[in-house]
């Protein structure tokens, strides 16, 4: 099995008990990020706050709507970008060598080397998986309609008519929603503000290797001589690596949100985009600077805890895979009993 298919498989498995454990916190920050209200009149809820009205509105399994598409997207994502990102690795480390033997470089893999391989990656993994990622938008930021209380006035048959819900909004259900409106087109929405996001894990992936980097130098230089990481240390790096990578990219992910979710058709044109560019310039007119930043708190939590149990699983289960493969030859050579 190669590196890069070991890495691939690691990272989407990695990928999938992050999502489970942070998805509840995903949800409810895709709805901050496109709550539009200009005027500023509604109060501003807290993580727990939002939570809550979903739960006690729309009960508890729409914390956790298009979780069914968001585990595929996220396999998905993280398997195609840790394989070519592991690709793309090995020949840069390939041509890191061969300039050292022409006298340039020390033969490792450099910062910028490093960036430009992970926005390779990442740009590939954006073009793929975009589809995915707007039918999860478009059922996080689904919202069930509770039907009024006012079963005092009405029939013992009108009560019954109120009482029956509608249909689950499921898979489906997006993504006829999403081809209806703009057709194939309209399942790369986004796209554009995603692909410039790449920087995020270009930069996420640089802070991470690098830190790792100096960390097992440092170990090595120590007296014991040993460059072993510990799981809690893989956690506390790509915890560390994940929030810088946020604070900075975050306004893109907001853009990307409301681009995603679905649009008002006759209303208000404040709440209409035409694109990436349209976005921005309503944002910035009618809710100011303060619109790219909304529900950050809760995106850095959800952001920094995913990316941490991310790295931590992906290197057991990458440690795990090859210490199996070394150790099944070995296995296979030993004489049977007679």
């Amino acid at each position: 099995m190669s590196d890069a298919l070991i890495n691939g498989l690691a990272g989407a498995g990695g990928g999938i008990i992050a999502q489970l454990i942070t998805y509840p916190l995903q949800t409810v920050n895709t709805r901050q990020q496109t709550e539009r209200d200009p005027k500023k009149e509604k109060r501003k809820l807290g993580t727990l706050e939002r939570m809550s009205q979903v739960v006690n509105e729309e009960g508890w399994n729409r914390l956790y709507g298009g979780l069914g598409p968001s585990l595929v997207g996220t396999a998905a994502s993280q398997g195609v970008y840790y394989y070519f990102y592991q690709i793309f690795r090995n020949k840069a480390e390939v041509t890191a060598l061969e300039q050292r033997k022409k006298g340039i470089g020390d033969g490792s893999v450099g910062m910028l080397s490093s960036l430009v391989v992970a926005a390779l990656s990442g740009c590939v993994n954006v073009l793929l998986t975009n589809p995915i990622w707007v039918v999860v938008t478009r059922m996080q930021t689904h919202t069930k309609k509770s039907q009024p209380n006012r079963t005092g006035s009405l029939s013992s048959e009108e009560v019954l008519l109120a009482a029956v819900e509608p249909p689950p909004y499921g898979t489906g259900h997006a993504i006829q929603e999403v081809y209806d409106e703009a057709g194939v087109l309209g399942f790369w929405k986004g796209v554009f503000p995603t692909l410039i996001m790449v920087s995020n894990p270009s930069i996420q992936f640089m802070l991470y290797e690098t830190l790792l980097k100096k960390l097992k130098k440092r170990r090595l230089s120590s007296s014991k001589g040993n460059n072993d990481v510990t799981a809690l240390e893989i956690f506390l790096l790509g915890a560390l690596a994940k929030l810088g990578a946020t604070v900075i990219t975050y306004p893109l992910l907001v853009v990307k949100s409301r681009l995603q979710a679905k649009q008002t058709t006759g209303g208000d044109k404040r709440h209409q985009y035409r694109g990436t560019l349209d976005a921005i310039l309503k944002m910035i007119r009618y809710e100011g600077f303060y619109g790219f930043y909304k529900g950050m708190g809760t995106k850095i939590v959800q952001s920094v805890l995913a990316a941490a149990v991310l790295f931590m699983v992906k290197e057991e289960l990458v440690r795990g895979s090859r210490w199996l493969l070394t150790r099944a030859p070995a296995d296979s050579v030993k004489p049977r009993p007679r």
